[in-house]
């Protein structure tokens, strides 16, 4: 099945099932057990993501973590996009990214207590509409070269997404990157106070 579709098919709820299933993959918890540094979540953060994976000190392992976190959501926005175009006018690619990151946030496999899902919101973004998601990764290294918080870099760099996005009138992407940056923000709460208190820390620092 190809194009457009009139509703929503048993075949496109299963794809976007198959997107929230592949989001819950926690590939930052598998490595690390993988390369024997115990289970992440006892460490840093007690997150699945790759900033927490750096606090192993292991660059490598943190680098692949992020690229496979971010592929999730780029591998299933082109995928399904491209399966099924629109349904009954909305974006089938953004409906099963935004799924994906769904799944890495709330994982099924680890009583849905998963990541914060930047990594895979920016493969969504990259995926979907390639512009915005450039903008919202340039967005996100400048903020953290110059604040040096991950929690801050990630909350400007994909808010930053849906007002590109709304600058160049791609208006299904702003409203799903809106969306996520919105998840974001609900996910970083406890971030957002420890910024506020001036006790959140640095990247390369020692995490609360």
């Amino acid at each position: 099945m190809t194009g457009p579709v009139d509703g929503f098919s048993l075949q496109f709820l299963i794809a976007v099932l198959g997107g929230y299933l592949l989001g819950s993959v926690p590939f930052g918890l598998v490595l690390t057990r993988i390369a024997g540094l115990g289970d992440i979540r006892a460490i840093g953060s007690g997150n699945i993501g790759a900033t927490n994976v750096l606090r192993t000190g292991n660059k490598g392992l943190a680098a692949v973590t992020l690229i496979l976190d971010g592929g999730k959501g780029w591998l299933v926005v082109a995928l399904v996009g491209r399966e099924w175009g629109f349904v009954q006018g909305l974006d089938a690619g953004l409906i099963a990214g935004f799924a994906t990151v769904i799944g890495h946030n709330y994982p099924v496999w680890l009583k849905f207590r998963g990541g914060k899902g930047v990594a895979t919101t920016l493969g969504v973004l990259l995926g979907a509409f390639f512009p915005a998601g450039v903008a919202a990764c340039v967005v996100w290294l400048i903020t953290a070269a110059v604040f040096r918080y991950s929690s801050l870099a990630a909350l400007v760099g994909l808010s930053a997404a849906p007002l590109y996005a709304l600058w160049v009138g791609a208006y299904p992407v702003m409203i799903t990157a809106g969306a996520l940056a919105l998840l974001s923000v609900y996910r970083h709460r406890a971030n957002i106070e420890r910024l506020i208190r001036g006790e959140e820390s640095k990247i390369g620092g020692k995490s609360t």
